[in-house]
């Protein structure tokens, strides 16, 4: 133990070794003690040791302590000091907290040395992995806090070597759910570096559910009332979704976005915030940011936008917006959340335009952050803010471009004065005295004016009144009046940004510039003139707005006419000159700065030179303002004839495509028709299968009533047997002879009826003739009905068989009359009273019966013909129905020839109208005028639905 507290500081007899001696024999007792005991004491003295001789026990133990933690993997205890040792030897984070001033600082590189050297084996990341793993905590946090040191010294080699291990990530995923707050919270540092600058490592981590496990956190720590955790934990979610689209879609499927709308409930009182709450409310802020960027894919911010409406995250922040106490930063940050949320979509521009500030009387928040745009006394990253919500609010929303400049237009002022517009503030930081409110202003109502040609019209009526007994003037004008008085040179950019914007693509609007006959002289002038650095910028934007008054000149005024202009510039300024005037606005510092990104960031207020959309026009214009002043009259004479050819085609490849589109609704509805008919014809043959079933159950029952009528006619002849068979007497001979004359008349009453049954049958015979030479020109609904007209006739000709097996059986009762005659002379005289009797009621009973079976036989007659009557009148309602289904068919299929055909003819229009167009095209390029193709104008029209408003749009 001497030798323990030699190393450890303690007395001793002879003279203190130096600490790289120590350090030696601490591993040589390292790598050669058989004793756990004695090589964990050894480590932990090198642990000791490790923060004041971080060199020499780096360069020393570090093989030692690796070879330990691949042997005694058993002794938790020892593996711990090993992992506090190369921790603090690879680690700067203490030798920074320690550091003095006399210290060099080339040893600040010691840590990425060392985590070389260790990295150099991906063994040793390997078995640090599988520590991480265990749950002793003398190992896993060590283990966490070596890990995380190694991925910040360095980050890319210790990224690839973790993705490439198996399971690598998912271990370090466990952490988070560790019990152990240190842990849990140190695996979330953790995190952090290893998903930075890796997309792959990243949606490993996002699958890993991570983001469920984060926002199960933020919310156990209290949310933006939460600590450091919560801080660290944001800016772990901002690595996993930042520029990383298919985390931002799997954030938004799992439904996450909802989750964030707690974050931002903030109380009445919003006094006294922490620091720790503002910095966790700003980084809120920006992951909200951060999911609806505009460099993000437009489809997945749109989805993400319309998230945050539904989800009602979009109404708590303008919660904020509006509320009183807020820190100016957090509220600065909240516009541009505001912002970056509307940006585009219309449904959140709607609300946006609808929320009002709690005030008495309430006003819309558009003016009162307007009103703040446009004071002078408010910070200057406020009133940045507030400008890109403005434009935010405008980008791509036609109809708050509209109600911002129907502010303006003289019929819709209030009159009485009670409340204050947005375009009433708009004029007034446009002529205030403060540069900056000119400029905002300026660029603001440019935005409003953004890609509008009927607002830029509308907007020449705005007349405003200067000074009491002087007459109004218009806005244009005000405007190069305030220009030519020689204001700062932000208010003159800002002014020549917004007249820029308000001439190009309006002829009209040139029109009222040239006809004020001072306007061209002072451009003329300010872009003559050799000036300074500054002025440059003016001199650059005033040769722009010239060349727009020439490329956009429609030549309706005959001193301003594009040709005159052009000479002016030949003689007063020079071609070359003019163009290198405008050149000087796409070289300036200021400009590349703007075109990067949307939302104006300014270092100070001098810097605010130039809008992100306007370096969009002026990169589009410069070319063409270029070729334009070359060109001579003859050249803009063909391109006039050009212009006014394809303007022509145009108009009539949009009259065409009117008339394709209407053609094609005539033959949808035309299909719609043909549907309808055929569903109700499928209807009415239903109907007809229906009847032809009733028919059946009739024939059924009639079957079963012949049946029975069959049983009636054997019960009466078995009872004209028994008759025969009794014994009769000769005084019923007399008898028989009068009953036989009254069954004679009754026969021949029988006869006549059966006469004129034939006679019916007859008639019914001929009206189915009749009726099946009609029905052989229908369809298969007429084929039922003749098929049951043929079955009734069946059924007649059994009546009439019937009919004859009764007067078979009279004849029969003649016959037997006959032989009792003859049987008469042979008998007894005596006469027998009751035979006689029993003859007569037998006879009674039979005619009874023969009149009861004429009458049902009539009834059934007389239902049959009744019934085919019917029949006969369906068949026919159903052969008229046919007819005129098979007419309107024709119809309809001579219609869709005729379309088809015209469909043909407006091709070969088309075909012939294309070949002239291309042809003019290439004379267009042959004379050396920029064509743009079809294709090329609609796919820069983005978010446009309609392809042909893009058309006149551009037109």
């Amino acid at each position: 133990m001497n030798f323990l507290r030699g190393v450890m500081g303690g007395p001793s007899a002879g003279p203190q070794p130096s600490g790289a001696e120590t350090i030696q024999k601490l591993c040589d007792r390292v790598a050669s003690s058989t004793l756990l005991d004695d090589r964990r004491d050894a480590v932990r003295a090198l642990k000791s040791l490790s923060k004041k001789y971080r060199l020499e026990v780096g360069i020393q133990a570090m093989e030692h302590l690796i070879h330990v933690l691949q042997t005694d993997r058993s002794d938790s205890e020892i593996i711990g000091y090993a992992l506090d040792t190369l921790y603090n030897v690879i680690s700067n984070d203490l030798e920074e907290e320690e550091q003095e001033e006399n210290v060099p600082k080339q040893v600040d590189d010691l840590g990425s040395q060392f985590t070389e050297i260790f990295i150099k084996q991906q063994e040793n990341v390997t078995l640090l992995l599988t520590l991480v793993e265990e749950f002793d905590f003398h190992v896993r946090w060590p283990g966490v806090k070596l890990l995380t040191s190694l991925l910040k010294q360095q980050g890319p080699q210790v990224q690839q070597i973790i993705l490439v291990s198996p399971m690598g990530v998912s271990r370090l995923m466990d952490l988070l759910a560790d019990s152990r707050e240190v842990i849990r919270n140190d695996g979330v540092l953790l995190l952090q570096q290893l998903t930075k600058s890796n997309a792959a490592i990243q949606k490993i981590v996002a699958f890993e559910n991570a983001f469920e496990r984060l926002l199960d956190i933020i919310t156990e720590e209290g949310n933006s009332d939460g600590g450091i955790v919560v801080e660290d934990c944001l800016l772990l979610l901002q690595n996993l979704l930042k520029n990383n689209n298919s985390n931002q879609n799997f954030f938004k499927e799992g439904s996450y976005i909802q989750r964030m709308k707690p974050w931002f409930e903030v109380g009445d009182d919003n006094c006294g915030w922490s620091a720790q709450k503002v910095t966790n409310l700003h980084l809120m802020l920006q992951l909200v940011r951060v999911l609806v960027s505009p460099t993000n894919p437009p489809g997945a911010t749109s989805s993400c936008q319309k998230a945050m409406f539904h989800c009602g995250l979009l109404q708590q922040l303008c919660t904020i917006l509006m509320a009183t106490g807020v820190p100016a930063d957090i509220l600065t940050e909240t516009i541009n959340t505001v912002s970056e949320v509307i940006r585009g979509c219309q449904m959140n521009q709607d609300y946006f335009a609808s929320v009002n500030a709690p005030s008495n009387p309430p006003r819309p928040a558009i003016v009162v952050l307007l009103m703040s745009m446009v004071n002078e006394r408010q910070p200057f990253v406020l009133r940045c803010a507030v400008l890109y919500c403005f434009q935010c609010f405008l980008y791509k929303n036609q109809k708050g471009q509209g109600e911002i400049v129907s502010t303006l237009l003289p019929s819709t002022i209030d009159a009485t004065g009670n409340s204050v517009s947005a375009g009433q503030l708009l004029c007034g930081g446009l002529f205030s005295t403060d540069s900056l409110s000119n400029w905002c202003a300026a660029v603001a109502l440019a935005h409003a004016l953004q890609e509008n040609a009927t607002l830029k019209e509308q907007l020449l009526r705005v007349q405003l009144a200067t000074s009491i007994g002087n007459p109004p003037v218009s806005l244009l004008q005000q405007c190069t009046n305030i220009l030519s008085q020689g204001s700062k040179v932000q208010t003159r950019v800002g002014l020549l940004m917004l007249l820029c914007t308000w001439l190009s693509n309006c002829s009209i609007a040139v029109t009222h510039f040239l006809h004020n006959p001072a306007n061209i002289p002072f451009l003329t002038g300010q872009i003559a003139e050799n000036l300074g650095e500054e002025e440059q910028l003016v001199q650059g934007l005033c040769a722009l707005l010239l060349g727009i008054s020439i490329y956009y000149n429609d030549n309706s005024l005959e001193n301003y006419r594009k040709e005159k202009l052009k000479q002016l510039i030949e003689k007063r300024i020079g071609r070359e000159n003019f163009i290198e005037k405008l050149g000087f606005i796409s070289k300036h510092e200021l400009y590349s700065r703007a075109a990067q990104k949307p939302q104006p960031s300014f270092s100070s207020p001098d810097h605010m030179m130039f809008d992100h959309e306007f370096t969009k026009l002026v990169k589009e214009l410069e070319g063409v303002i270029s070729k334009a002043i070359y060109k001579s009259s003859e050249e803009d004479k063909k391109e006039e004839e050009v212009k006014k050819t394809l303007e022509q085609h145009d108009n009539i490849v949009t009259h065409y495509k009117k008339v394709i589109r209407e053609q094609d609704q005539e033959l949808e509805e035309l299909k719609q028709r043909i549907s309808t008919l055929t569903s109700q014809n499928e209807q009415l043959q239903a109907t007809v299968t229906q009847q032809v079933s009733q028919i059946q159950q009739h024939k059924d029952q009639y079957n079963l009533l012949k049946v029975q009528l069959g049983k009636d006619t054997q019960h009466h002849n078995s009872h004209s047997d028994m008759f025969q068979m009794n014994g009769i007497q000769m005084e019923e001979v007399s008898k028989l002879k009068e009953e036989l004359e009254e069954w004679k008349s009754k026969h021949e009453l029988l006869q006549g009826q059966l006469r004129e049954k034939d006679t019916v049958i007859e008639k019914l015979k001929s009206s189915q003739l009749e009726v099946g030479t009609t029905e052989e020109s229908s369809q298969t609904s007429k084929s039922g009905g003749l098929e049951n007209n043929n079955e009734l006739q069946k059924e007649l000709e059994m009546l009439r068989t019937q009919i004859q097996l009764q007067s078979a059986e009279i004849s029969k009762l003649q016959i037997e009359n006959q032989k009792l005659q003859v049987m008469a002379p042979n008998t007894s005289a005596d006469p027998v009273l009751g035979g006689s009797g029993a003859t007569a009621a037998n006879n009674s009973e039979l005619e009874g019966r023969l009149e009861q079976e004429i009458k049902e036989l009539k009834s059934e007659v007389k239902a049959l013909s009744e019934e085919k009557e019917s029949l006969k009148q369906h068949l026919d309602s159903s052969s008229s129905t046919v007819a005129i289904l098979q007419d309107e068919k024709s119809k309809l299929q001579q219609e869709v020839a005729e379309s088809k055909k015209e469909q043909d003819d407006l091709l070969v229009l088309l075909a012939d109208q294309d070949q002239k167009l291309s042809a003019l095209k290439i004379k267009l390029k042959d004379l050396g005028v920029p064509v743009e193709d079809e294709d090329d104008i609609e796919s820069g029209d983005q978010g446009d639905e309609d392809e042909d408003g893009d058309e006149e749009e551009q037109d």
